[in-house]
């Protein structure tokens, strides 16, 4: 097996530091609660909202991703691969710097940063972090490294018909699934897809 495995809000749980920069911006009332998506929905309602979105996602994914935890269980399953020799590849679909970002973080160096940080290095080499500049070039990196399991959390990833073919493809979503080989709103049910148990 070699199995690839996407960065943001797959590895990396950023719901609370969304709610936390959108509320300090006064993009949301105090009081709101919800996910990343929920903030996203309902920043995207305000005047010039996409935009006001993409300012925000700059500053999260750069200067506020220290803030960022890990999903449960996905440095269990990244020691495990690594016990049991098996190939892991971050893949992530991650310019350098954010577009609307003004102070123009590095974001793939935030990223590496947070890793190292998280203790995710210790279970891979750092040279296996793939950033690319967009979607095509995420998929042919996934084809070039000869990845037999892709771990994604957008559906949209899988549909691309230039996915390639015969990567079991598993997506990391609360909701979702019509385009893959199986669906997992947990890394305890990633490792059971993968590894044919509960780990």
């Amino acid at each position: 097996m070699r199995i690839g495995i996407d960065f943001d809000n797959t590895l990396i749980d950023y719901d609370r530091v969304f709610l936390a920069a959108a509320r300090e911006r006064g993009l949301v009332p105090r009081d709101f609660t919800g996910s990343k998506r929920a903030v996203r929905d309902a920043i995207r309602l305000l005047p010039d909202g996409e935009l006001t979105w993409q300012r925000l996602q700059g500053h999260v994914y750069g200067a506020g991703i220290g803030g960022a935890v890990p999903f449960p269980g996905a440095r269990d399953f990244l020691r495990r691969c690594a016990r049991e020799g098996i190939d892991t590849f971050i893949v992530s679909h991650k310019t350098r710097f954010g577009h609307y970002d003004p102070a123009q973080v590095d974001l793939r160096e935030a990223a590496r940063g947070w890793m190292s940080a998280q203790g995710f290095l210790d279970a891979m080499p750092g040279d296996r972090l793939y950033f690319e500049d967009d979607r095509e070039r995420k998929l042919a990196r996934i084809a070039a490294l000869r990845c037999t399991h892709f771990i994604d959390d957008l559906e949209e990833v899988f549909a691309d018909p230039r996915f390639p073919a015969g990567v079991y493809r598993i997506l990391f979503a609360e909701s979702g699934a019509a385009c893959c080989d199986v669906h997992c709103t947990d890394w305890r049910a990633v490792g059971a897809a993968v590894f044919g148990d509960a780990g």
